[in-house]
């Protein structure tokens, strides 16, 4: 039996923790280390991992700090980590591989279109993915093409519908507010924003999301729907991602 739990960290990042009945505890994606010390040590937790999903300074921010305060500390991360953080004993990780932590096995899946080297790290029902899919969204296309971006989500979309998605970002208030400009009259995404709009009215967060709520509500996960596409004069799914995708990026 795990716990999960999130530390909020710089303007709206959420650094995950998994721990399990023993206090040992992995972190995923630290953009800074203060906060997580200080959650440790209020919970008398063990770091024993730290997981990395990609390069940018706000998921990996904390890493030489956290690493100095428990030297024995094993760190994962992709190719593109490793080039960013040089020096560091980073285990470079690999997509299709299997490591495990805490007892869980966890799945790298290769999530392109952030940035290129981005993965993303599945222990059934979690999912970490950073900057991929988020509640209501998708992250911008920094590295990757639009291309890679949309069969990112679409492979992700395979996963268990009872998968908890555990995404680095607040977003889910802007993303479904764009969603319900888009489809105004659609039912679960004025619910979903319904609901969120009052969880961060109480500054409460939106976070986890489950798979199966995401395919009702993130019109990104929408775009096989032909409904949507003729509301954008497009033939195919990916034609309509580009769309949206490049939409939002104005919104």
């Amino acid at each position: 039996m795990v716990h999960l739990s999130a530390i909020p960290a710089l303007n709206d990042n959420y650094i995950w923790i998994l721990s399990d009945s023993n206090n040992k505890t992995v972190i995923i994606d630290p953009s800074e280390a203060t906060p997580v010390i200080l959650f440790l040590r209020e919970n008398q937790y063990q770091p024993v991992a730290i997981l990395l999903t990609h390069h940018h300074a706000d998921h990996i921010g904390g890493v030489t700090d956290l690493l100095t305060a428990f030297p024995s500390i094993r760190i994962y991360g992709p190719k593109e980590v490793c080039q960013k953080l040089i020096g560091l004993p980073i285990q470079l990780i690999t997509p299709d591989q299997i490591i495990t932590e805490l007892g869980l096995a966890f799945h790298i899946i290769a999530t392109p279109g952030h940035t290129l080297g981005h993965v993303s790290y599945y222990s059934k029902p979690y999912l970490f993915c950073g900057d991929v899919l988020f509640s209501g969204g998708c992250g911008r296309i920094f590295e990757g093409t639009p291309k890679q971006m949309f069969n990112t989500l679409n492979h992700l979309a395979d996963l268990d519908n009872k998968t908890l998605i555990c995404c680095a970002h607040e977003y889910t208030l802007s993303n479904l507010k764009f969603a319900h400009q888009i489809l105004p009259n659609d039912g679960p995404i004025m619910t979903r924003l319904a609901e969120v709009e009052l969880l961060r009215k109480n500054q409460q967060m939106s976070l986890p999301t489950t798979l199966a709520l995401e395919k009702k509500t993130n019109i990104f996960l929408r775009c096989h729907e032909q409904v949507l596409q003729r509301q954008f004069s497009v033939e195919d799914a990916q034609s309509l991602f580009m769309v949206l995708r490049a939409l939002k990026d104005n919104f």
